[in-house]
């Protein structure tokens, strides 16, 4: 591996793993030219923010040796080029056969991602389903929080988007995602500030519908 000066050793052993697939902590060590110790603090850092897993390995002599590789998660650790990719092949439907089937697309992931959660809210009051939300939108890497305001109104933010590019060309995601968040919650669903029209997060306002049978008395 090119010695890169302006790489942690933290970035320079997911590096090595990236390019070499499983490698020991005395393959690291070597290659490093570090201590052993040093790399099995890093190693174990890394393995505690599961960008790293280990699996052991018999020899023919001596004792078994770790192995340690990349984990699904760690795929974000580096550069991707997915988003643009995305966006590229939305500007050619668009082109091909106009912004309507672009937000048709929109509007079939609002369906798909409304039949994937909605088993998970399904009989929660309002704000158990705000709870359950925020937890799936972080999961999929929005940085969700939630809160509920004195005047009993609740506010979900997210500090990230995914699906920035895409949604600042193409608003009709954020559209859509509104419309879920009012189907997930059987709520009303105000957007108040969006990462995708220069805000600085995406912020939603969550009232109760009065019709709302899972809802609990304050």
């Amino acid at each position: 591996m090119k010695d890169d000066p302006d790489l942690s050793t933290r970035d320079k052993i997911m590096q090595m793993l990236k390019t070499n697939g499983g490698l020991s902590a005395k393959a690291i060590t070597d290659q490093l030219g570090i201590t052993g110790m040093a790399v099995r603090r890093h190693l174990s850092v890394l393995e505690k923010e599961d960008l790293i897993e280990y699996t052991t390995v018999r020899q023919t002599m001596g004792r078994p040796m770790a192995v340690y590789r990349l984990t699904e998660k760690a795929e974000g650790f580096f550069p991707n080029k997915y988003p643009t990719v995305a966006l590229e092949l939305l500007s050619e439907l668009e082109g091909e056969s106009g912004v309507e089937e672009v937000n048709h697309l929109f509007e079939l992931r609002q369906n798909s991602l409304q039949k994937r959660h909605q088993q998970h809210l399904e009989g929660k009051d309002l704000e158990s389903r705000i709870a359950a939300l925020a937890e799936i939108q972080t999961n999929n890497g929005y940085m969700a929080t939630w809160e509920k305001r004195t005047d009993g109104v609740f506010e979900l933010t997210e500090y990230n988007c995914p699906i920035y590019q895409i949604a600042s060309k193409y608003n009709h995601a954020c559209t859509c995602e509104i419309r879920l968040f009012e189907s997930l919650l059987h709520a009303k669903v105000e957007q108040t500030e969006c990462l995708a029209k220069n805000g600085k997060k995406c912020v939603y306002r969550i009232r109760q519908k009065a019709n709302d049978t899972n809802a609990h008395p304050n």
